[in-house]
């Protein structure tokens, strides 16, 4: 009798190891099951970040492209622009007939001032008269400067409002065709006496008509 028990109770025990053994292994097999699923999602999610990165740095590198081809471009279009500009440039730089100077000597343009003095006026007649008289077309290049007084961009200003005085003059009262005659101002950039004097400076403020073919 008792070892029947005793069998009895090894059974029992060897039931229940084997039991355990068989419910720790499922367990077991589903903990792996379930950390490869995260595995895999988490895979799946760097694979998804990189294309994303990718796809970024492909679209930042297209836009790059672009930016890069615009500015080249509008290099291009600025470097076309300003050839033609020289081009036309040296095209309005014909050969010189003569000039006429209106200075401080001649015409007082007093300081600071760009109204047309009146004794401007006869000098001014006078070239729109022998114009008319050429049989060809030719060109006027009128040209505004001024002495050394003040910052170089308002005598820049002084020197274009004078020669555009000489110009409305010459269009309005004298006849002149406005197409035929350009304004450009040098300031105080081209002196032809000296500054630190006030006769110097006299002969600075002065407008220069060039009358070319």
């Amino acid at each position: 009798m008792q070892k029947r028990s005793i069998l009895f109770v090894g059974l029992v025990a060897f039931a229940v190891a084997a039991s355990t053994g068989c419910v720790t292994k499922k367990v077991f097999r589903a903990q792996v099951a379930e950390t490869d699923t995260k595995i895999q999602g988490v895979q799946t999610g760097v694979e998804t970040n990189e294309k994303r990165i990718g796809d970024l740095a492909k679209e930042t590198d297209d836009k790059i492209t672009a930016v890069r081809g615009t500015a080249e471009k509008a290099v291009e279009i600025g470097s076309t622009a300003l050839g033609k500009a020289e081009e036309a440039q040296k095209m309005a730089r014909g050969k010189l007939l003569w000039q006429t100077t209106l200075s401080d000597d001649s015409v007082k343009f007093s300081f600071d001032q760009n109204e047309l003095p009146t004794a401007a006026t006869d000098l001014l007649d006078d070239l729109a008269g022998k114009v008319k008289g050429l049989d060809k077309t030719v060109y006027l290049e009128i040209e505004g400067h001024t002495d050394n007084i003040g910052s170089e961009q308002y005598n820049e200003s002084l020197g274009e409002k004078r020669a555009d005085a000489v110009r409305a003059y010459l269009a309005e009262k004298a006849g002149i065709p406005l197409h035929a005659m350009n304004v450009i101002s040098y300031g105080e950039s081209k002196p032809v006496a000296d500054n630190t004097t006030p006769d110097g400076r006299a002969k600075n403020r002065r407008v220069v008509i060039r009358v070319l073919e």
